[in-house]
């Protein structure tokens, strides 16, 4: 069964969104219906909230917290943001379905009160996701982000205008493909690439040349620190900005970053021809304005440790 986690930005329970969901034993029964499945996080107004929905995960596993009687950690996998906060409500209704048949709408807010986990409909997650990957899927993006839509949507689907002023995807059978959509490898890199290239403002973070060709496509690539394969998530803290040949080298532990941001290059390794590129550019890279994208520290220091066994 799909479901809702409402989250709160400055939460006094141990959450990371991108790996475990921290909640009291009165929960329990709801997120076991959930294990195996995905969940949409939303967060409440209260606590400076956004009233929207925000990212989906993946239930792994649930287990007791070891060191806070009664509570327990649900397991993520597969944590992708969206583009943009989905809201709560557009301007005809909410987004989950159950509360569009309350008496007084205007009560939907204390309804929730004491059901920070609860079920989704297959239709409402299917929906909650095409509004939130609207931009990574949107036509205009194709070229800009390397996503071919052909490859990726099944025949069931077609392009639409939705309710928004946004394209978006019309499926005949919501669940299946909707998570085909969030499980597809190529939109989630399309996903995480607008993220970190969008972050970074184009622009290269070890150079600072921000190239962009004759289609709108930006020349920057965008590098995961920690590898997916080895368990890295699809967040733009997990992501930097690089030049194609910067990233062959990034990729390959040849270069990495200091716990200063400031860039470590293997002598050994980089061919002489190229250690020329980074002349100038010992010190701190060039990173996002907003300091909430810049590289997760210990996202840095787990490429770092593949750096120094490689150098």
């Amino acid at each position: 069964m799909k479901g809702v986690f409402d989250c709160k930005p400055h939460s006094a329970y141990d959450d990371d969104l991108v790996e475990r969901y921290h909640f009291p034993g009165r929960y329990l029964a709801q997120a076991m219906e959930m294990l195996g499945d995905w969940i949409v996080y939303r967060e409440p107004r209260r606590n400076g909230g956004r009233e929207a929905y925000i990212a989906i995960a993946r239930v792994t596993a649930i287990a007791p917290d070891p060191s806070v009687s009664g509570h327990h950690y649900a397991r993520l996998a597969e944590y992708l943001e969206f583009d943009h906060p989905v809201p709560f409500r557009d301007a005809a209704q909410y987004r989950e379905s159950p509360l569009n048949a309350l008496d007084n709408r205007a009560l939907a807010g204390r309804s929730l009160q004491g059901r920070s986990i609860r079920p989704l409909s297959e239709a409402d997650f299917a929906a909650i996701v095409t509004a939130g990957l609207s931009e990574t899927l949107a036509p205009e993006n194709a070229r800009r982000l390397n996503l071919d839509r052909p490859e990726i949507l099944s025949p069931a689907t077609s392009w639409v205008a939705s309710g928004f002023g946004e394209p978006a995807i019309l499926w005949d059978e919501p669940p299946r493909v909707s998570e085909q959509v969030v499980l597809n490898r190529k939109i989630r890199d399309a996903a995480f690439r607008r993220a970190v290239i969008d972050a970074y403002d184009n622009k290269c973070a070890v150079s600072g040349l921000r190239i962009v060709n004759g289609g709108g496509r930006a020349e920057a690539q965008a590098a995961h620190i920690w590898p997916v394969a080895d368990g890295g998530p699809d967040v733009v803290q997990n992501g930097i900005a690089l030049s194609a040949t910067a990233h062959w080298l990034f990729d390959r532990h040849m270069i990495s970053l200091t716990d200063e941001y400031k860039l470590l290059v293997s002598h050994n390794k980089v061919p002489v021809e190229l250690q020329r590129l980074f002349a100038g550019q010992m010190e701190r890279i060039h990173l996002p304005r907003n300091p909430q994208h810049w590289p997760h520290l210990p996202y840095v220091q787990k490429h770092r440790e593949r750096f120094a066994t490689a150098a």
